[in-house]
C-alpha cells in the first residue's frame, strides 16, 4: 500500500461530503493555478496541493486526456482548451444582471442600505444595477445615472484599478476596497469594492451607500465578502 502523507492535502481538507477523494484531488489541481500562472511544474503543484509528486502526476494524466490541462514543451503543466471552453459556456448561461442582482439585494437584506453596481462609462460612472434601503433616508440615486468618476467610493474603485496615480488610489489597490465619508455626497458614507472576472478583468465596483448615522464597521466586511462571492461566481 501507498505510504500515507503525515499532513493532510488541500483537497482533504476541502473534502466534499459524500465525494471521491480522486475528483476533489483533482479539482485541488487546478485550483492551485492562480492568477499570473502561465505554466506551473510537478513540484510546484506538489507543493501547492500538498500531493505527493506521483499522485500528481496520475492525476495530471486523467486531466491531459480530458484537455483541462495541457503539458508544455518544457516539460511544465497549463491549464488546457478545455477551460476556456466551459468558462465560455458558463458566461453564456449567465447574464451579469442574474448573477450581481441576486448578491446585491442579499446584502441590501442584510445590511437594510442602499446598493449599486457601478461601471465605468467613458469619463464617468453608470449606476448600472440599483437596490435601494428602505429607509426613507438614503441616497437618491437610480439605475441608468452617470455620476463623477472622480467623486464616490465607487468612483474611486473603478479609477483606482484602472491605473489612476495619487496617494488614494493607491491606498484602494492595497486594501482592495475603500470607505469614505462625504466624498460625492455630505454626510454620505460609500463603501465598495472591485468585481473581477476571469483573467482578472474589472468588471465594476460593488457600491454600499449608507447616511453616516447608520453607518457601522461590520459593514465593510458585509460588501468586501459580497464582492467576493461575485468575483468567485464570475471566474475572477
Amino acid at each position: 500500500m501507498p505510504r500515507k502523507s503525515s499532513h493532510a492535502s488541500v483537497a482533504d481538507d476541502n473534502a466534499a461530503p459524500g465525494g471521491a477523494a480522486a475528483v476533489d484531488r483533482a479539482i485541488s489541481l487546478l485550483a492551485a493555478f492562480r492568477p499570473g500562472d502561465r505554466s506551473l511544474g510537478v513540484s510546484e503543484l506538489a507543493e501547492r496541493t500538498r500531493l505527493y509528486n506521483s499522485t500528481v502526476l496520475r492525476l495530471l494524466a486523467s486531466l491531459a486526456h480530458g484537455g483541462l490541462v495541457q503539458r508544455t514543451p518544457g516539460g511544465r503543466w497549463a491549464l488546457g482548451p478545455e477551460i476556456a471552453r466551459l468558462a465560455a459556456l458558463h458566461a453564456e448561461a449567465f447574464s451579469l444582471e442574474d448573477l450581481v442582482l441576486p448578491e446585491m439585494r442579499a446584502l441590501g437584506a442584510r445590511t437594510q442600505e442602499s446598493v449599486a453596481f457601478h461601471v465605468r462609462q467613458g469619463d464617468q460612472r453608470l449606476v448600472l444595477f440599483r437596490v435601494d434601503s428602505p429607509h426613507l433616508l438614503r441616497d437618491h440615486v437610480r439605475a441608468g445615472d452617470l455620476l463623477p468618476l472622480n467623486r464616490g467610493a465607487g468612483g474611486r474603485v473603478l479609477m483606482a484599478f484602472a491605473g489612476a496615480r495619487g496617494k488614494l488610489h493607491e491606498q484602494v489597490r492595497r486594501d482592495g476596497y475603500v470607505a469614505l465619508t462625504g466624498d460625492r455626497v455630505a454626510g454620505l458614507v460609500g463603501i465598495s469594492a472591485p468585481v473581477w472576472r476571469t483573467g482578472h478583468e474589472l468588471v465594476g465596483a460593488l457600491t454600499l451607500t449608507v447616511p453616516e448615522p447608520r453607518a457601522k464597521p461590520a459593514f465593510v466586511d458585509a460588501l468586501r465578502a459580497s464582492a467576493a462571492r461575485l468575483t468567485k461566481v464570475l471566474g475572477g
